[in-house]
């Protein structure tokens, strides 16, 4: 007798890559170990449920109820209820353990790719509002913005894009608390491989570095407490200035010195009509930053909508930033605006559950935070070592499209379960070399 069932078992593929990395017998052992008990539903699997869940375009606990459907695929998923009783337990306590299981599983990860341990430790800082329609959320609070709800702030990697470190935040949290902004660079260090934490932890010596690491942020970063915690551990800085008569004057004396300005360049490295470069150490002082920091000043064409500018002009928008890195202004100034990567990171948090905060209890709302996290970041690795093309670089949406969401056929027969991918779906070859790369 054969029996047949229709499925999207694209998800079903990542669940495969999740257990094969061991994700869940690692969060369990973490939550076990930290609380001393046995729960009855395992706590490593319905963390991997939740991560699927979230991949898949899940917003709220009840959404589990669609991978419950699918017994077949996705066998022992806890209730919705169930799901929402584990992300209360999630202490902090807890919390910290689950994240040093998963720092474990990221040096894996990356063991398993070499093109990561070869890309430049680039550590990209920035914050972002999530808008929550309840007053009943715990710590949540009026924005800068006029919303009303909580300010994120996190770090990513900027070679993978994955999460490393994230604070949740009340929605009036100063933007520019170095305090925060410290706690995820010490968080976001411990998150990697001991070839990038050798030499970085606070007062080490700089002598025990092997990979030099940088802390990226737009002004909220520019802060004396959180560039001299960078000195401390032995990372480099770079962070957007902020307008200030030292700057003015500073720019008033080369404004019009066109030898001192030199073309500015795009990413791919072809020059950008109209914008040029120009380095003012020399004309600012800098006696209360750290030795060696350094000021860089770009300037462009003035356009409808440019954003703030450092110095008040009719032609041109003036942009800077601060660093203690060596090279040309020219490449500083390249490397600096590569900052923007953050929004494509922050966007895809913000349509794999960041824009969904579930919970009243706050702690369950940070658990939740990190969660959503663990899946973009369980997204990125099956991208990274499953998939190739565009499928290795495209965004939730697209994935959910062309591969969670794939249809198939789930079939019994000869008392063997056999998944059958359909041949007329496109990225069914994609679909296959995965599970072949998983095995």
């Amino acid at each position: 007798m054969v029996t047949r069932s229709w499925r999207t078992i694209g998800l079903h593929a990542l669940g495969a890559f999740s257990d094969r990395l061991g994700f869940g017998a690692a969060i369990s052992d973490a939550i076990v170990d930290a609380t001393g008990r046995l729960p009855v539903h395992d706590r490593g699997k319905v963390m991997t449920h939740l991560l699927l869940l979230l991949a898949g375009g899940g917003e709220s606990c009840a959404d589990v109820e669609h991978l419950r459907a699918q017994r077949g695929l996705f066998p022992g998923v806890c209730s919705d209820s169930t799901l929402y009783r584990s992300m209360c337990e999630l202490g902090p306590e807890v919390l910290v353990a689950v994240k040093e299981a998963v720092a474990a599983i990221r040096r894996d990860v990356w063991r398993r790719k070499p093109a990561v341990w070869r890309s430049e430790g680039v550590l990209d800082f920035d914050a972002s509002l999530v808008t929550i329609h309840s007053e009943n959320k715990q710590q949540t609070g009026p924005t800068y913005k006029g919303g009303f709800g909580f300010h994120p702030l996190f770090c990513f990697f900027d070679g993978t894009g994955e999460t490393l470190a994230s604070l949740l935040r009340p929605g009036n949290a100063a933007a520019n608390k170095a305090d925060d902004h410290l706690r995820l660079l010490d968080e976001a260090i411990a998150q990697m491989p001991a070839l990038f934490r050798a030499g970085h932890h606070d007062g080490e010596d700089p002598t025990l570095v092997r990979r030099q690491l940088t802390a990226r942020a737009d002004s909220a970063g520019c802060t004396g407490g959180f560039v001299r915690a960078c000195r401390a551990r032995n990372v480099a800085f770079s962070v957007v200035a902020r307008s200030n008569r030292k700057i003015h004057a500073a720019i008033s004396r080369v404004m019009e010195d066109e030898e001192r300005w030199q073309a500015a360049v795009r990413q791919n490295g072809q020059p950008k009509k109209g914008a040029a470069v120009t380095e003012l150490t020399e004309f600012c002082s800098l006696s209360d930053w750290p030795a060696g920091t350094r000021l860089i000043v770009r300037r462009e064409p003035l356009h409808p909508g440019a954003q703030t500018t450092l110095f008040p002009s009719l032609y041109f928008r003036y942009w800077g930033f601060y660093t203690d890195r060596d090279g040309d202004p020219v490449e500083l100034d390249r490397f600096m605006r590569a900052h923007a990567h953050v929004e494509d990171h922050i966007s895809r948090l913000k349509q794999s559950g960041l824009e969904r905060f579930p919970f009243t209890d706050f702690d369950a709302n940070c658990a939740w935070l990190a969660a959503v996290g663990f899946s973009a970041d369980l997204v990125r690795w099956f991208q990274l070592i499953c998939l190739q093309g565009a499928l290795a670089m495209a965004g939730p949406k697209a994935l959910r499209w062309r591969v969670w969401h794939a249809p198939g056929r789930l079939i019994r027969s000869g008392r063997q379960t056999i998944l059958r991918l359909l041949d007329w779906w496109p990225d069914t070859g994609a679909l296959l070399a995965a599970h072949g790369r998983i095995a």
